[in-house]
């Protein structure tokens, strides 16, 4: 079986990025970006971002995840701790977030630390979350072995009928990280794959962020 994709291919034409003309924090580049993306209403999901991680193995692993704050202390996402990120984060720390925008033909790649977020503030976000979520993420051993998609959903009516009308208590394997960065990349796509990739590195004394062009 083989599909021939070579023809697969167009030129990016929508914009251009100068490392003269970037904001000096990346946060506020990011920012930027962001909010030009909300504007434009082209993305369903403009907070979607690749989370990936190293299992203990030494193999990496991505997977989508919805980013659900960023600010300049970083990107924050919730999920189960006892899941193969939440494994994989707990071995190793180390992670790389990125974000891609097909419409306006961008990219954002941050590589950072990881570490868990103040417990009251994941209680704070649980609540507010709609209640077959909250439900959804009692019933979920994420990443486990499961019989079948109909002992999932019979679990989850037992759940609807005990919390019918009470509030539904956060699991305490279940909470928020925060991706401290240490490098940005922003990537805007050019004709002829002359692409402009800027990026923004950490200087650890300092906590200035050196700013260079890397080649396409």
């Amino acid at each position: 079986m083989g599909k021939n994709l070579a023809d697969y291919r167009r030129s990016y034409e929508h914009g251009e990025l100068d490392e003269t003309s970037v904001l000096e924090s990346p946060f506020k580049q990011f920012e930027k970006w962001f909010d030009e993306l909300e504007t434009e209403g082209c993305v369903d999901e403009p907070n979607a971002m690749t989370v990936s991680t190293v299992d203990a193995d030494g193999s990496p692993r991505s997977r989508v995840v919805l980013m659900k704050h960023f600010s300049e202390d970083g990107f924050i996402f919730f999920t189960n701790y006892h899941s193969a990120k939440g494994k994989a984060i707990a071995k190793n720390p180390n992670v790389c977030i990125s974000f891609y925008w097909p419409p306006l033909e961008r990219q954002v790649i941050v590589k950072g630390i990881v570490e868990k977020i103040d417990s009251q503030k994941s209680r704070d976000y649980f609540k507010i979350r709609p209640k077959k979520s909250q439900l959804g993420a009692v019933v979920s051993n994420q990443s486990q072995v499961v019989d079948s998609r109909e002992q999932l959903e019979k679990a989850m009516k037992s759940l609807e009928s005990k919390y019918a009308d009470k509030e539904v208590p956060m699991p305490e394997n279940w909470g928020g990280y925060l991706v401290r960065p240490k490098t940005f990349e922003f990537w805007q796509g050019r004709r002829s794959r002359l692409h402009d990739r800027v990026q923004y590195v950490l200087q650890e004394e300092s906590k200035d962020w050196k700013i260079q062009r890397l080649a396409p």
